[in-house]
């Protein structure tokens, strides 16, 4: 259970940091050996065979969401609106992967649940937030052919058949897709994943993007809670310089971005990793990063949304 205003006793565990070679995903025909791209090829009855260059589908983005407090789920803001408009503007896709900084585990899981309950897992807040529903389906299918196909790539993985939906997960997206009409499948975070890891798993999984499947990481630009002044205007300029930093290499030098922990006093914006991890595994899907939405929130909250083709 996460605590959130006035709360700040929180006990941020240190995550280990695995050895990781540099990150390549391209499925490269003149390897005859190379494995094929991970598909949802079969689970739909008019999927396409697998196909890298799928033109069945339209192609979708990945995104990075920056999901706030809990409190996200009610309010109307800018945050709120860039979220309803990317709904509005992306067609609508066939299913959602989603990976959420508030589901850590000891390995990759993957929520094979097929009605997965809204878990409010928070607390200190108003009633209203906790009479929330967001009854979108799971999508088990999807779910156990994903798990079947990154076990055959050595990538130790199960489903997990009863996993609710945290709020990392349904507070976005009851802003981008309010009618909760569209499956969700959710992925764990490896407690020993560092950026790298995080930007392989999403490589593996680039080519579900072709097959009109919305790939979102939902966690925080910056998230330290005890520097949260809750429904405050001010900016933490510290968190604001680091967030103009990290999208620069972005943009600019990827592998200077993976090693973000280079960046002086980054404790002091991420005490722990788990927020910022899913950024990097939206990018490991498409490496050209766009900015949708830019913003603070009680004071130390950086809240963008980026995208990824």
């Amino acid at each position: 259970m996460r605590t959130y205003p006035n709360k700040c006793s929180m006990k941020y565990p240190k995550t280990s940091t695995p050895d990781a070679s540099h990150p390549s995903h391209q499925h490269d025909e003149s390897h005859p050996n190379a494995p094929m791209p991970i598909t949802a090829a079969g689970v739909w009855a008019d999927a396409p065979e697998v196909a890298p260059n799928a033109t069945k589908f339209a192609k979708l983005p990945a995104l990075f969401i920056s999901h706030g407090a809990p409190t996200l789920a009610i309010e109307q803001s800018s945050t709120t609106s860039a979220l309803a408009r990317i709904g509005q503007n992306l067609p609508k896709p066939r299913a959602i992967l989603i990976m959420s900084a508030h589901w850590q585990s000891s390995k990759l899981e993957i929520s094979s649940n097929p009605q997965p309950k809204t878990w409010h897992d928070f607390s200190g807040f108003s009633p209203e937030l906790y009479e929330l529903q967001y009854p979108a389906a799971g999508h088990p299918v999807l779910a156990e052919s994903l798990a079947q196909q990154l076990t055959a790539r050595g990538i130790t993985c199960s489903v997990n058949p009863v996993r609710a939906s945290d709020h990392g997960v349904w507070a976005p997206l009851r802003h981008l897709y309010p009618e909760a009409d569209i499956p969700i499948v959710q992925l764990s975070l490896p407690r020993h994943y560092d950026s790298v890891a995080c930007y392989q798993l999403g490589a593996q999984l680039a080519q579900l993007r072709n097959e009109q499947i919305l790939i979102i990481g939902s966690g925080n630009i910056t998230h330290n809670l005890s520097a949260m002044r809750w429904q405050s205007d001010s900016i933490d300029q510290a968190a604001k310089d680091f967030k103009l930093w990290l999208l620069q290499q972005l943009k600019t030098d990827i592998p200077t971005a993976l090693d973000w922990q280079q960046y002086p006093n980054y404790k002091n914006i991420h005490p722990s990793d788990e927020h910022l991890l899913p950024l990097f595994f939206a990018l490991g899907t498409g490496q050209r990063v766009s900015v949708v939405h830019q913003s603070m929130a009680h004071h130390s909250l950086g809240m963008d949304i980026y995208r990824f083709d």
